[in-house]
């Protein structure tokens, strides 16, 4: 029998991630009860914090069940979600974020003897959703500046680093924005990701708001799921703006199912102490709905 396509692969290193508490905190009890629910081995969570903690990401405390980890300071802000980015793709899919016509792109000339620092460059450009147009020259339709610069910094790159912008942008014959979005970036596989993440959304959410119990772990469960396929999703979206996208772009659709979610998992669990992660993205949803209604 085949396995099934729509079901959530999460890995055990995402898992211990996406329960860590705004204390920086794992508990070792929810992690072994929502890893059991997720089909995976005692054995499997065991030796992921064994590397865990051998790489220095966490400090470990306690045995079995009644153990508690904890992330270091760096594992606490490596893991933090780029919360900017989820509140700029809400403001998109309301309305509220139109495209001003500019284009934004960032070149730089760093030497071969510095390969690690340039692949490190172009890694994060692309992650905060330029593509290439040639060698050392990368285009973004959002204002990326301090994101890219402060990157640059952190890289020892800055002095390599030109920034600047542009409402005339051509690539060959090529001039239309939304005839330039769909050649520069795979809008194709982002679509896909997105029709993936509103088929595991939503039954999530039939369950959610319909009548039967949940535990807990069935809870942090729906939690962790929402979370590992909202990140597949979203890390490649350059989110561009509406205006250089196909009509009925599924990317609103699965993000506002995904909030309907966060809204339901608050309803079902008010009060609960939630993972970080949860939190921080249903913050964030909620603000989201503030802001359009009326």
């Amino acid at each position: 029998m085949s396995a099934d396509p729509d079901q959530v692969e999460v890995p055990t290193r995402t898992l211990v991630h996406a329960l860590i508490r705004e204390d920086g905190t794992v508990d070792a009890e929810e992690l072994y009860s929502v890893a059991g629910t997720l089909g995976m081995s005692d054995q499997q969570v065991r030796l992921c914090i064994k590397r865990l903690v051998a790489e220095g990401r966490f400090t470990h405390e306690g045995r079995g069940r009644k153990a508690e980890l904890r992330a270091t300071a760096e594992t606490t802000r490596a893991l933090a979600p780029n919360a900017d980015f989820l509140r700029h793709a809400f403001d998109q899919d309301a309305g509220l974020a139109p495209w001003d016509g500019v284009w934004h792109l960032a070149a730089f000339a760093v030497p071969e003897s510095a390969r690690p620092v340039r692949d490190a460059l172009r890694e994060t450009l692309v992650h905060l959703g330029g593509a290439p147009l040639q060698g050392g020259l990368y285009v973004c339709a959002n204002a990326w500046e301090p994101y890219v610069e402060e990157a640059a910094h952190r890289l020892g790159a800055h002095a390599a680093l030109t920034l600047l912008t542009s409402t005339d942008l051509r690539r060959g014959d090529t001039r239309e924005p939304a005839e330039l979005a769909r050649r520069l970036w795979p809008l194709e596989e982002i679509a896909a990701r997105y029709h993936r993440l509103s088929r595991i959304a939503e039954p999530r959410l039939a369950r959610l708001t319909g009548s039967g119990g949940l535990s807990s772990a069935d809870l942090l469960t729906i939690d962790v799921e929402l979370a590992a396929e909202l990140t597949r999703a979203i890390e490649p979206d350059p989110l561009l703006p509406p205006q250089l996208l196909p009509q009925l772009w599924p990317g609103t659709r699965a993000r506002e199912c995904v909030a309907q979610c966060w809204a339901a998992l608050y309803e079902r669990d008010r009060g609960a102490a939630r993972p970080a992660l949860f939190r921080l993205y249903t913050e964030i949803a909620r603000e989201a709905a503030a802001r359009v209604t009326p």
